[in-house]
């Protein structure tokens, strides 16, 4: 058996379903108390990233307690900037910390050079999760868009008001544009790496896509993640790409027809009959249930599950949220919110 009897690979492909498949957005991480065992074990969050027996099991561990349709490989974003020789750590409560990259000359300490030996763990981990899956069960590589792992580099940590990137790319565009450039190339080369270990799609998290005007939106996140689906096509023309500009709002159709990604995940705030009228009718859609509704629960809960469905009922559409699910979420809740997708 091979792809066809993927639900999720079907959706890509542009098929309706019955139902959607379904996955979610952090489905493995601190929300499951089986995650939070694997976490203890490891030396900081690197080194559960980098661990591939640790990060193929906490990938497969919401597929064996929920059979969703789609295992997202265990990994973070940072593994980019970690691998062109940036200094990346994580504080325990705090989150990431990196040594900034603020101007051309630190850029120039950068290379593409060691991407794909430096991210052989992340490799590793995918052929042992392959080997894991049953065949109606897709795995997903993912990358962060050179934007938003731009934001991190730059700002050093995560930001609420993104004044040091977005003051460089204002005043020194081709300076930035260097950092950029880097990003596309050790960005593409990473997804083509995963897509050789084994991986049957790819998504592109620019979570931080919506906090930039119209013009920079189109230099710094609609270029470069053409440049990198081009890059990665070039290789594996068949493989499918997401792409979740999130917060990109009226900018998504022009994002999805530039680009050429082959799905668009849609974040909490775009609107159900906008999307389904604007962006279904030209590629399938994912999304994009808020997490907060995980957290409240009960019918309200049911009914927003009953809105989406029926709301993207008549293209091809896979549910999921409009962003990573939250770690106090209850567990039964997931369980829940997969019955009510299934089984209406």
């Amino acid at each position: 058996m091979g792809d066809s009897v993927k639900p999720f690979l079907k959706v890509l492909a542009g098929e309706k379903t019955e139902r959607p498949p379904i996955w979610l957005m952090r489905q493995a991480g601190r929300y499951l108390p089986e995650y939070r065992a694997i976490r203890s074990q490891a030396n900081g969050f690197l080194d559960l990233c980098y661990t591939p027996k640790w990060a193929a099991e906490v990938t497969l561990q919401p597929i064996r307690r929920y059979g969703f349709d789609a295992a997202i490989l265990f990994s973070d974003i940072l593994v980019v900037p970690d691998a062109l020789g940036q200094e990346v750590t994580f504080v325990e409560g705090e989150g990431p910390r990196l040594d900034p990259v603020t101007c051309s000359a630190d850029v120039s300490s950068l290379s593409t050079t060691w991407v794909r030996q430096r991210l052989e763990p992340v490799f590793e981990t995918i052929q042992l999760i392959k080997s894991d899956l049953s065949d109606d069960v897709a795995l997903i590589g993912f990358s962060g868009a050179p934007w938003t792992v731009a934001t991190y580099m730059v700002e050093g940590r995560g930001s609420r008001d993104f004044a040091a990137i977005k003051g460089w790319a204002y005043r020194d565009p081709e300076g930035f544009g260097s950092l950029i450039d880097i990003l596309v190339e050790g960005t593409a080369d990473y997804l083509c790496a995963q897509v050789e270990a084994g991986v049957d799609a790819l998504q592109i998290f620019d979570t931080w896509a919506g906090v930039l005007p119209e013009p920079a939106f189109q230099a710094f996140v609609t270029d470069p993640t053409r440049r990198i689906v081009e890059k990665v096509r070039a290789q594996h023309p068949d493989i499918p790409i997401i792409g979740f500009p999130r917060g990109a709002g009226p900018a998504y159709p022009d994002y999805l027809k530039q680009t050429g990604v082959t799905a668009l995940g849609l974040d909490t705030a775009v609107p159900i009959g906008w999307a389904a009228d604007t962006l279904q009718t030209l590629a399938p859609v994912q999304g994009n249930l808020d997490p907060i509704h995980l957290l409240a629960a009960g019918d309200g809960l049911k009914a927003e599950v009953d809105r989406i469905v029926s709301g993207f009922a008549n293209g091809p559409h896979i549910f999921n949220l409009g962003h990573g699910i939250i770690k106090e979420t209850d567990p039964e809740t997931v369980a829940d919110l997969v019955s009510w997708v299934r089984y209406p």
